[in-house]
C-alpha cells in the first residue's frame, strides 16, 4: 500500500515540476520565483522514489517505520520555500547583509524543526520522544514569528500589492505546515492514533498541496502583484 502511494507520489511530483518550470519559463513578472518553485517538487520527487524502492526507511523497536528520505526531501525543499518568501519579503530591495541575516535565521531555524523531528521520530523512550517534538515545535513557532512578524512587516513597507501577495502566501503555507505535526502527533511515530498507510497517504496530500497547488497560487498571487506594483517601481 505504501509503494502505491510513493509511486503516486513520484508521479505527481515529476510532473508538477514540469509543469511549473513551463509556466514559469513563459517570462511572467515573478518568473525567478516560479523557476525556484519548480525544483521543490523535483526534489520530492526523489525522495518519493527513494521511499517507493524502500531506500532510507527504518523501523524503529515498537515496529514504527521512519522515512529518511521524506525528512531529507523536507530540509531542502522547505528552506527553498522559505527563500522564496524572504525574497518576496525583501522585493530585492534590502541590503545584502540584511537578506542574508533573514535567510540565515529562518533557514537554520527551519533545519532545526525537521532534524529535531526526526530525532525524536526514531527516539524510543517516550519522555526523549516528546521532549524533541517539543522542541521540533518550539522551533516552528521560531519560523512562523519571523514569517508573521518582521517580514511581515518588510513586505508591508514593499506596498500594498506586495504586502497583500506576501500575507496570502504565508497564510496558505502556514496553514499546510500546521497539519504536519499534527500528522505527525496522531500517527505511528507519536500516539498511533492512525496506521503507517493512512500517515503516508495523508502526507502525501499535504505534500502536493505544500509543494505544487502553493507553487501555482504563490506564483499567481506575486504575479498580480508586480505587475500591479511596476508602474510605481
Amino acid at each position: 500500500m505504501d509503494q502505491t502511494a510513493f509511486t503516486i507520489g513520484f508521479t505527481i511530483m515529476s510532473l508538477a515540476s514540469l509543469a511549473i518550470y513551463a509556466t514559469g519559463s513563459k517570462a511572467p513578472p515573478a518568473r525567478h520565483h516560479t523557476l525556484l518553485h519548480a525544483a521543490v517538487p523535483f526534489i520530492a520527487a526523489t525522495a518519493y522514489l527513494a521511499m517507493a524502492f524502500g531506500i532510507g526507511t527504518l523501523a524503529t523497536p515498537d515496529g514504527a517505520a521512519t522515512y529518511l528520505a521524506r525528512y531529507a526531501d523536507w530540509s531542502v525543499t522547505t528552506p527553498i520555500l522559505l527563500a522564496s518568501l524572504v525574497l518576496t519579503a525583501f522585493h530585492e530591495r534590502g541590503r545584502t547583509g540584511e537578506v542574508g541575516g533573514y535567510l540565515t535565521a529562518i533557514i537554520v531555524l527551519d533545519v532545526l524543526m525537521i532534524a529535531t523531528g526526526l530525532v525524536s521520530s526514531l527516539a524510543t523512550a517516550p519522555v526523549v520522544k516528546w521532549v524533541w517534538y517539543l522542541w521540533s515545535c518550539v522551533a516552528f513557532v521560531g519560523v512562523l514569528y519571523l514569517l508573521w512578524g518582521p517580514l511581515r512587516a518588510l513586505a508591508a513597507q514593499r506596498g500594498a500589492a506586495l504586502s497583500t501577495a506576501y500575507r496570502k502566501n504565508i497564510a496558505f503555507l502556514t496553514v499546510v505546515w500546521f497539519l504536519y505535526p499534527v500528522v505527525f502527533l496522531i500517527g505511528p511515530e507519536g500516539l498511533r492514533i492512525i496506521t503507517d498507510p493512512a500517515s503516508v497517504w495523508a502526507i502525501l496530500v499535504m505534500d502536493v498541496v505544500a509543494k505544487v497547488v502553493y507553487a501555482f497560487y504563490a506564483a499567481r498571487n506575486l504575479d498580480t502583484a508586480l505587475r500591479e506594483h511596476a508602474p510605481a517601481a
